[in-house]
């Protein structure tokens, strides 16, 4: 996993639930206190969004020992009507980095996407 990011105050675009479930798509073995790092979370809160996402569907997960290993339902759909028919796993192609971007300097700028107006 890549670094701990800063800590952050005031609000923000993604939810503790996006945050959680894309840090599980990122990493299916992750243990509930790497998540609670990454996302600036307490232990406990990710042992209720994961149990949420349980509950609702969208995360699985099977025991082996000690370890968990999670499993998301990308094709589940989002809850809010305003995202009526989007699956979860277009949520998480925005969120989930992939090897390429895990490859990249972070100095290195965002490439714009096609049709994106520089601001």
């Amino acid at each position: 996993m890549v670094g701990v990011p800063e800590s952050h105050s005031g609000w923000t675009f993604v939810t503790n639930h996006a945050r959680v479930l894309a840090a599980i798509a990122d990493d299916p073995n992750i243990r509930i206190r790497d998540i609670a790092a990454h996302c600036r979370l307490t232990e406990r809160a990710v042992q209720r969004i994961i149990s949420d996402l349980e509950q609702d569907g969208y995360l699985s997960h099977t025991r082996d020992g000690r370890n968990n290993t999670y499993r998301v339902a990308p094709n589940k759909v989002l809850r809010h009507p305003a995202e009526a028919g989007l699956p979860v796993a277009s949520l998480l192609s925005l969120l989930v980095q992939d090897e390429t971007d895990h490859a990249r300097r972070p100095q290195d700028p965002p490439r714009p996407a096609d049709g994106d107006v520089p601001a």
